[in-house]
C-alpha cells in the first residue's frame, strides 16, 4: 500500500541532480588521482582532490538534510542515505590516500600502482554512467545490473593487481642486509598506498551494491 501511494505522490526529484553532481566530483578526483599516479602535476592534483572531497561532503549534507524535509522521495528513504554516503565513501578514500601520498612525501609511483589508477577510474566512470538511470529505474533496470556486475569485475581486478604489487615490493624491499630499515620503511609506505587504492575501488562496489539493492526493491 506504501508504495502505491508513493508512486501516485508527487516526489522530490532534486535528489537525482545531487546524486548526479556528486558522481560527477568522484569522476574528476578518480582522474586527478590516476594523473597524479601517472607523475602529472602530483601537487595540483592532490589539491584539486582535497577541493572536490570538500564539495562532495557539502553536498552529502545537502542530500540528508533533503531526506529529512521531504515528504516524499523517489525510494527509500535509508536506501537515499546509504547510496549517497557510499558515493562520498569512495572520494573520502581518494583523500585519504592523498594525505598519505604527502606525509611520506611521495613522487613516484609503482607501475601497478597507476593499474590500479585506472581501475578507479572506470569504476568512477561506471558509477556516473548508473546514477541517472536511477530516475527510471523499472525501464533501466537491466543496464543498472550490468553496470554493477562491471563494477564487481573491476574490483576483482583491482585486487588481482593489489595483490601483484605487494608481491612486487617485497621482492625489492622486503629483504634484509645492508640499509634494511630503509627498504622496510618502503615496504611500508608502498603497502599502505597499494592498500588504500584497494580501498578506494572496494567503497565503488559498495556503491554498486547499494544500486542492486535499489532495483530490486523498485522493480
Amino acid at each position: 500500500m506504501m508504495s502505491l501511494f508513493r508512486k501516485l505522490m508527487p516526489r522530490e526529484d532534486r535528489f537525482f541532480d545531487m546524486f548526479a553532481a556528486h558522481s560527477r566530483l568522484v569522476v574528476e578526483a578518480a582522474g586527478a588521482l590516476s594523473d597524479l599516479l601517472n607523475g602529472i602535476e602530483l601537487e595540483k592534483n592532490c589539491a584539486r582532490i582535497v577541493s572536490l572531497e570538500d564539495q562532495a561532503d557539502a553536498i552529502t549534507r545537502d542530500v540528508l538534510l533533503a531526506v529529512r524535509r521531504s515528504f516524499i522521495t523517489p525510494f527509500d528513504r535509508s536506501d537515499i542515505q546509504d547510496l549517497i554516503q557510499s558515493m562520498d565513501d569512495a572520494i573520502d578514500m581518494m583523500h585519504k590516500t592523498v594525505k598519505t601520498i604527502r606525509l611520506f612525501e611521495q613522487t613516484a609511483f609503482d607501475p601497478v600502482m597507476r593499474e590500479m589508477g585506472g581501475e578507479i577510474v572506470k569504476a568512477a566512470n561506471l558509477i556516473a554512467e548508473a546514477i541517472p538511470l536511477l530516475d527510471k529505474v523499472g525501464a533501466n533496470a537491466q543496464r543498472l545490473s550490468a553496470i554493477a556486475e562491471d563494477v564487481t569485475r573491476v574490483e576483482g581486478r583491482s585486487d588481482e593487481l593489489h595483490e601483484q604489487g605487494l608481491k612486487d615490493l617485497f621482492r625489492r624491499h622486503g629483504s634484509s642486509g645492508n640499509g634494511a630499515s630503509g627498504n622496510a620503511m618502503a615496504y611500508l609506505i608502498g603497502s599502505e598506498i597499494y592498500g588504500e587504492l584497494e580501498k578506494v575501488v572496494d567503497r565503488f562496489e559498495d556503491v554498486a551494491d547499494e544500486i542492486s539493492g535499489i532495483v530490486i526493491e523498485n522493480v
